[in-house]
């Protein structure tokens, strides 16, 4: 059984009452927004998620002025896990942002169509992740800079197609050419990275950094200066490790046209 309170049974429950005040079986309403019966069961008892199309096609076939997509807001709150807390806040605030991956493109780079194969179709986190790279492109306060250092196997790895490969390499390539973001590259081997992938942010004006450290089931926002200390020097051992952006550069382009073309 859903939990009755729960936002998702809550949006059922208001699509119920829309259909029974236009008085519509549940067998109309499939007939008018053209999507299942057992579909609409489900999402007025709260077993099942109602997409944006889905509550759009309803809105229009029980003409309630868009409530029902409105509602849906409540997904927005949904959009990052629990545990990833407040990161996109201090994201925003850093004046420059490390980041090191070793299994995929940074959340900060990804386009839409890698994102959407990094998380399973789902529609509201990958919008989440699109809305937090809006702060690389603001002009007051300025974006903070990005170092981004990839292990080559992120180059390497296929996430969707082929066509989603290139164009996401193809990205970053694209927007290194900004004075504001570098990336660069470790070759295939052993480095101080390999134990998993982490971002400091620099807060500037004296306020120190935070860290962003993902474990294999989750992340963790870390502020102990002594671990701090710690990633940073290993921030250093890795970047010393990385090919110089140029470089770097020419080897994702080779990945491009040799592998993912």
């Amino acid at each position: 059984m859903a939990e009755p309170y729960a936002p998702q049974a809550i949006w059922g429950r208001e699509l119920r009452h829309y259909r029974l005040a236009a008085g519509l079986t549940q067998t109309h309403l499939s007939d008018r927004v053209h999507f299942s019966e057992s579909l609409i069961s489900g999402i007025e008892t709260g077993q099942l998620p109602a997409s944006a199309d889905f509550a759009r096609a309803c809105d229009e076939a029980l003409v309630t002025g868009g409530a029902l997509e409105r509602l849906l807001d409540w997904r927005k709150a949904d959009r990052f896990p629990t545990w990833f807390g407040e990161w996109p806040t201090i994201e925003a605030k850093a004046t420059v942002l490390r980041t090191f991956e070793l299994a995929v493109v940074p959340g900060l780079l990804q386009t839409k169509g890698y994102a959407d194969a990094v998380l399973d179709g789902d529609e509201e986190a990958v919008a989440g992740r699109m809305e937090r790279q809006h702060l690389m492109g603001r002009e007051e306060p300025p974006p903070p800079k990005l170092r981004c250092v990839l292990d080559e196997a992120v180059l390497l790895r296929p996430v969707g197609s082929r066509e989603i490969m290139e164009m996401q390499l193809e990205h970053l390539i694209e927007v290194a050419a900004s004075s504001r973001t570098t990336v660069q590259v470790v070759p295939h081997g052993m480095h101080p990275g390999v134990l998993g992938t982490f971002v400091i942010a620099s807060l500037g004006a004296g306020n120190g950094e935070v860290a962003y450290v993902e474990t294999a089931v989750r992340g963790e926002i870390a502020r102990d200066p002594q671990y701090l200390e710690a990633l940073i020097d290993l921030w250093d051992s890795i970047q010393a490790c990385a090919l110089p952006q140029r470089e770097s550069l020419q080897l994702i382009r080779r990945t491009v046209d040799e592998r993912w073309t």
